[in-house]
């Protein structure tokens, strides 16, 4: 019986050496990782953030980890995440393609294509085209003032009391870049704009939570009808509305008068013809709502972080308020160039982007060859994961990395300075698209709702909770703000 037993756990044994994955020669270090699971364990299946730290300050700024049989390394602090996707970036500007989030597209639109001829000339027409409508420009201003407009109309129906302003803002960011890709605007009770935001906000949860994960380390569970299906149906339904807007164009589309960003693809697919290009009908879509979903998601967030802080940080929104009133005063509205005479206000707004850190892990990497970094051998096709909460909070890098405080982007004289471990939009060639953009609409809706009203955290709302709810982006927690006009506003 006891040899019996002694086999068994033999056998066991050297079954768990031979299905227990291995790192490659030269490989950064981790911790060691399970037959099947990998490091599954290791990790918190709701939110990893502090395990991907704990990790760092156990095996150094670059380290592994195995989702389920393969390997990936984590980028932690400026130093590693700059030699990699700067310094190195045409060896780790690939996408991984075996993930969650990459069945969620069909492999189709930019923001997760990978390093190759059709990410390149999608990439260089969406800036090219964004560029063309504005982006940077008056005409892009006259949008977003647009908005504000219906914007504002909600919040002054409510001053005095108080309300949630998490799908306003949501509805506002999305009807700006709805006017760039699609040339138009919905109504906020319109039921294209709720129900593609609310599919927006559940699949950001889903692609980042643990039911992805476990679709990422566990192949053998991809075709079991577990919650992250739910996603793919979300996109279909996504799909089904965008091309709602597609046959639209397509019936009033006139070759040579684009209005928007879908005629402009429609132009570069009849001036193309069958050149062998990667543009194709069946790509535009989601290459659409690829750009929609970046442009609402991270700016509403961001915008959702910025007035918890303020609201919870009386002497930096009035600072704030001072700054504007004095450098706008006598004008009718704030013009995009007036950040250059608002050094506090930019500085509130860069810290308000730092602290909402709003996508952690950017998106993820994979290398495009053999390759090394700091001194580790890194094979082809390896997945890698910059930890962007590491260098927005990296001691050494900020005056105060653990706390709201505008100082981090200030000099000794008052002016502002953006050092170079800012990089909420992440950093080389596959840095946001929208980046530009993102800083217009958080400079000119900021500074417009800040010169009208003041907001206040609610009495009776218990303590502020600035842990977000974690996914692809971060989102604060569901909170109420209180308003009332601004003082210098009243009648």
């Amino acid at each position: 019986m006891l040899s019996s037993l002694l086999l068994i756990g033999l056998l066991l044994g050297l079954l768990w050496l031979g299905l227990r994955p291995r790192r490659p020669k030269g490989f950064p270090p981790g911790p060691t990782p399970l037959p099947v699971l990998g490091n599954l364990l290791n990790l918190s299946l709701s939110n990893p953030m502090k395990d991907f730290q704990r990790l760092a300050e156990r095996y150094g700024p670059v380290y592994s980890l195995f989702i389920g049989p393969n390997p990936a390394i984590i980028l932690n602090g400026v130093k590693a995440i700059k030699e990699a996707l700067v310094e190195r970036s045409s060896e780790f500007s690939g996408r991984p393609q075996d993930l969650l989030v990459n069945t969620m597209t069909q492999g189709k639109g930019v923001i997760l294509a990978d390093y190759g001829l059709r990410w390149k000339e999608h990439r260089r027409f969406a800036l090219m085209t964004l560029r063309n409508f504005g982006l940077g420009k008056q005409s892009m201003e006259e949008r977003i003032r647009a908005e504000l407009h219906y914007l504002m109309e909600p919040l002054d129906e409510c001053i005095g009391g108080t309300m949630n302003p998490q799908l306003l803002f949501h509805n506002g960011a999305s009807n700006i870049i709805c006017q760039v890709l699609f040339g138009k605007r919905f109504d906020y009770n319109d039921p294209f704009i709720k129900e593609i935001i609310h599919l927006y906000t559940e699949n950001a949860k889903i692609a980042n939570g643990p039911w992805a994960m476990l679709y990422d380390t566990i192949p053998m569970i991809r075709n079991l009808p577990l919650p992250f299906t739910q996603c793919f149906r979300n996109v279909a339904r996504c799909q089904e509305l965008g091309n709602s807007l597609l046959k639209e164009h397509l019936d009033t589309h006139r070759p040579g008068q684009p209005r928007d960003f879908l005629d402009c693809y429609l132009d570069e697919l009849d001036k193309r013809g069958d050149d062998g290009s990667t543009f194709a009908l069946d790509q535009l879509m989601m290459f659409s709502l690829d750009l929609h979903f970046a442009g609402t998601d991270t700016t509403s967030n961001t915008l959702l972080t910025g007035l918890l802080y303020l609201m919870t940080h009386p002497d930096i929104q009035e600072a704030c308020q001072k700054e504007i009133d004095r450098e706008l005063e006598g004008k009718e509205q704030a013009s995009f160039d007036d950040r250059n005479h608002m050094p506090y206000m930019q500085a509130v707004i860069h810290e308000i982007q730092r602290v909402a850190n709003t996508v952690p892990l950017s998106v993820f990497h994979s290398t495009t060859k053999d390759t090394q970094l700091l001194g580790f051998s890194i094979p082809k096709g390896t997945m890698v994961i910059p930890n962007l909460t590491s260098v927005l909070n990296e001691e050494g890098q900020w005056k105060f990395p653990a706390e709201f405080n505008p100082e981090n982007f200030l000099n000794e004289k008052g002016d502002f300075e953006k050092p170079e471990a800012f990089m909420p939009f992440s950093t080389g060639p596959r840095m946001c698209l929208g980046e530009g953009l993102a800083r217009m609409e958080l400079f000119l809706i900021l500074v417009t709702l800040l010169r009208r009203y003041k907001f206040t955290w609610p009495v009776d709302a218990g303590e502020p909770d600035y842990i977000p709810v974690f996914g692809v982006t971060l989102t604060p927690k569901p909170y109420r703000i209180a308003l009332t006009l601004h003082p210098a506003e009243e009648p």
